[in-house]
């Protein structure tokens, strides 16, 4: 019997695109041709408009076909085993341009091994950073976060090793490690990704911060729409205990951590860290007043280190190389990889990791491939549905957190949407207005009552009703709720309304109105 090798995603995006009946598909076709079919379900390698894409190892290099359905399962199996010939072959996969480009630093195995095999973790480098982090003392774990620049990934870009000496030098009995895995920013996967494509990666940052603030216990606060992601999670936790990776003597230390999988209810809103924090506790998930901050009364009223995913996942590399390795890439106060999502009209849809200092430009254009109509890009949207709407002018701006801030905009969580020159951006800041009226938790006037008035004014000024006055009222409302709000919700939801505003002043009747006095 012949034996053959194979690997195909797990990952939702493959899912849905139809790699699960491409395995059955397989299967059947390898039993019909008895072979004897070893089917490796990896993550996603995050070029998404290849999958799903099937690989086989030859010589050393993984050979991608892709995209490939059930349809071509006897096809491909003839192709593989004979010459390999197909014309759905891609080529060795590091190879594609896409892929090659990057600076893979935490996606580094995502889509390379078995995410539920904690051998091939260790195989490829996973643990090395633990072990090294089990040497050390608490402060000197937190030492080395503060001197690689790690920045948090979920929008803010706050310094992480600031929290995690926050937390370390608290006074408590108990102490608790959060990760917020509530990804509901459109146009991002990052978090899903690697959580569905190398489980143990997080797993392993999550470990390293418990014993750097001497925290006990970890939740993962995962969003409801993540199916797939809670079943890998859930069943790495399992490995990871019996492989005495958590629980109460953690790789033989001594130390305690082990970590539990928390199902979100689908509020966008918690994904702010009190709000989620509440959610946790069972009560109504509505953002908390600050201070007190969470890393000292976080949650149960306990000092909390709130991470977002890519955080942490950011950590494992940043121990077993050190600091001064991950501070060499990025620029300025913007250090390591970000792991940028393109999305929206695009052509090469996907996940591309490289360092701080990419232009938003060569994401969209060189390395996207323009829009998927084959149109011109007008616009671009970057950091989630509260970022901001920037021009083809503005792509030689270079992705890092100055940047963008000193330019009316923001990294975010790296999700790039990408428009045609189809797209009203008049009716993208009303769909700003209305869903924050759809997300807010309502505990604030500003937020709660303001987004509403927002839709209305949009709609006048799109009638053109007293054009003028209601331009005027956009203004201040919106610098009502972005100084008003009690949490980023409200004053975030202003951004790309004002950038729109800003840079397409055409779609809100402005031009035309100044053409016609001249």
């Amino acid at each position: 019997m012949t034996a053959l090798k194979l690997f195909l995603p797990l990952d939702s995006t493959a899912v849905a695109m139809g790699s699960d009946d491409l395995a059955d598909a397989l299967g059947a076709e390898a039993a019909k041709r008895k072979i004897d079919l070893t089917l490796v379900r990896t993550g996603s390698r995050g070029m998404h408009w290849l999958e799903p894409l099937l690989e086989v190892e030859k010589d050393g290099k993984r050979i991608g076909y892709g995209p490939v359905g059930e349809e071509d399962a006897a096809s491909l199996l003839g192709a593989l085993n004979g010459d390999g010939k197909h014309d759905k072959c891609v080529g060795p996969v590091e190879e594609i341009s896409f892929f090659k480009k990057q600076t893979r630093l935490i996606f580094e195995r995502c889509g390379v091994i078995d995410p539920l095999s904690l051998e091939d973790y260790e195989k490829h480098g996973g643990l090395n950073g633990l072990d090294k982090a089990l040497t050390l003392d608490g402060a000197a774990i937190c030492e080395e976060v503060m001197q690689s620049g790690l920045r948090g990934r979920g929008g803010a870009g706050f310094p992480a090793g600031i929290k995690w000496k926050t937390v370390a030098g608290a006074e408590a009995d108990q102490k608790y490690i959060v990760v917020n895995a509530d990804e509901g920013d459109s146009g991002t996967f990052a978090d899903r990704m690697i959580m569905e494509g190398d489980p143990f990666t997080l797993i392993e940052g999550m470990v390293i911060a418990g014993v750097a603030v001497g925290a006990t216990k970890g939740y993962i606060y995962l969003r409801s729409e993540y199916p797939i992601a809670e079943r890998v999670l859930n069943e790495a936790l399992e490995k990871a205990r019996a492989a005495g990776l958590l629980g109460d003597n953690v790789r033989g230390s001594g130390k305690v951590f082990d970590i539990e999988v928390f199902m979100g209810a689908g509020a966008y809103i918690c994904g702010e860290e009190t709000s989620l924090l509440n959610s946790l506790e069972g009560k109504r998930g509505e953002v908390r007043a600050k201070p007190p901050l969470p890393a000292l009364e976080g949650l149960f009223g306990k000092p909390t280190l709130v991470h977002n995913v890519i955080s942490l996942c950011s950590v494992p590399a940043i121990m077993a190389k050190g600091a001064k390795f991950y501070r060499d890439f990025g620029m300025g106060k913007s250090t390591g990889t970000m792991p940028f999502q393109l999305a929206g009209n695009i052509k090469h849809g996907g996940l591309y990791e490289t360092a701080f200092g990419v232009t938003l430009g060569e994401l969209v254009n060189d390395i996207g491939g323009g829009t998927f109509t084959e149109k011109p890009v007008r616009a671009a949207q970057i950091g989630g549905p509260l970022g901001a709407y920037l021009p083809p002018s503005m792509f030689d701006l270079p992705m890092d957190y100055e940047t963008m801030l000193a330019n009316g905009a923001g990294v975010g969580h790296g999700g790039v949407v990408v428009f045609d020159e189809s797209v009203d951006l008049l009716e993208q800041a009303r769909y700003a207005f209305e869903f924050c009226v759809e997300e807010s938790c309502g505990k604030c006037t500003p937020c709660r009552v303001g987004s509403v008035r927002g839709v209305e004014v949009i709609d006048r000024i799109k009638a053109r009703k007293d054009h003028e006055k209601n331009l005027t009222v956009l203004d201040d409302l919106c610098e009502l709720m972005v100084d008003g709000s009690l949490c980023a919700m409200g004053g975030m939801t202003p951004i790309p309304v004002q950038s729109a505003v800003k840079h397409f002043p055409e779609d809100f009747g402005i031009k035309q109105k100044q053409e016609a006095a001249t």
